[in-house]
């Protein structure tokens, strides 16, 4: 089983949190895991390199945007949505809410429009 690096919740910071969700496909996975549920980088991922979605996945981890649990050869994404909100209350949801509202799709991780 992997292990995977987390930040303590005192050592997210806000640059890097805003960093992670400065591109558009970073930014339409936290829009797919703002349920709360758990996916897998293919899940999350259609049409996005393999090599590619692990590096988006790892800035979001590193910034500690996103939980990684391994579970035998699959690894499962999620928000670290409490972790956020005790961090910075608020900034996650409106973040997502704007992100929604201008049109960033969960399914496919891309701002519709964009090419």
């Amino acid at each position: 089983m992997r292990h995977y690096f987390h930040p303590d919740i005192d050592a997210i910071a806000l640059p890097a949190v805003l960093f992670a969700l400065s591109d558009a496909t970073r930014l339409g996975i936290a829009v797919a895991l703002a349920d709360g549920s758990e996916r897998t980088a293919g899940e999350l991922g259609s049409g996005i390199a393999k090599s590619t979605m692990t590096h988006h996945l790892k800035i979001l981890r590193e910034a500690g945007v996103l939980y990684v649990r391994s579970e035998g050869t699959r690894c499962y994404n999620s928000l670290r949505l409490a972790d956020l909100e005790s961090r910075f209350p608020g900034l996650l949801r409106q973040l997502l809410g704007l992100a929604v509202k201008d049109g960033y799709a969960p399914a496919d991780a891309r701002r519709r429009g964009e090419v």
